[in-house]
């Protein structure tokens, strides 16, 4: 069963700043980490708020090559759980948001990429807390962003292909009992949060978006070869 795909505050409010971010491309300035007033140390940026009620404790590359996305998404995914978490008045334990950072890179042709992914953890007090993914892919050759929506060949269509490989790892790692559906997985945006490696795809799924909310996030990396001859 496709699960209602459940979404923190901060979630939604980046969501909403970035509908259509992706097709921007680099700045010629890029933001500085100190404008989320954070700390830079060697390539990292760390941006870090404690409170009695409330933490924040974010780090990421600092030298990816598509800065400007990364900061409005970390800002607006900040900027939302402190709303919350400073409106809040009664709370069983402090409220926290994490995010951390993974990279994956390719050097396989038709371009080299690079990929940076967002994983955030955030607790407002409910029964479970909440970890959700942002992906940013970058065209290290064409030097612009790369979306689910440009990944593949125009005219192709790579789902068919996908939706088999990725529900015989779901079910290879959760039983039967969890059904990736074949409606989510022929649709694009399923796959929206993915990484690019030398032989593998890598797809990211929030918690409650495709599985049941009791599965989590989780991810599912597929081997390139069957869609390779797609990607544009």
């Amino acid at each position: 069963m496709w699960a209602m795909r459940t979404r923190s505050v901060a979630a939604v409010a980046a969501a909403l700043v970035f509908s259509g971010f992706g097709a921007a491309t680099a700045s010629a300035a890029p933001p500085k980490c100190a404008d989320l007033s954070g700390v830079q140390v060697g390539s990292t940026c760390q941006v870090q708020v404690i409170d009695p009620g409330y933490s924040v404790s974010i780090s990421f590359p600092a030298d990816y090559p598509d800065q400007k996305p990364v900061h409005e998404y970390i800002k607006a995914t900040r900027d939302g759980f402190l709303n919350l978490a400073k409106t809040q008045d009664s709370r069983v334990a402090p409220y926290a948001l994490e995010i951390k950072s993974t990279q994956y890179g390719s050097a396989v042709p038709p371009r080299g990429t690079q990929t940076l992914v967002l994983e955030a953890y955030e607790s407002v007090g409910g029964a479970h807390p909440t970890t959700f993914y942002k992906t940013f892919n970058w065209d290290q050759g064409l030097r612009k962003p790369i979306t689910i929506e440009n990944l593949f060949h125009e005219g192709t269509d790579p789902y068919p292909v996908i939706l088999p490989l990725v529900q015989a790892e779901v079910a290879k790692r959760f039983g039967e009992s969890e059904i990736f559906p074949a409606a989510a997985g022929l649709d694009p945006l399923t796959y929206q949060n993915f990484a690019i490696t030398g032989d593998t795809l890598v797809f990211f799924f929030d918690r409650g978006a495709v599985l049941s909310g009791a599965v989590g996030a989780f991810e599912v990396s597929i081997p390139r070869g069957p869609v390779d001859s797609m990607i544009a």
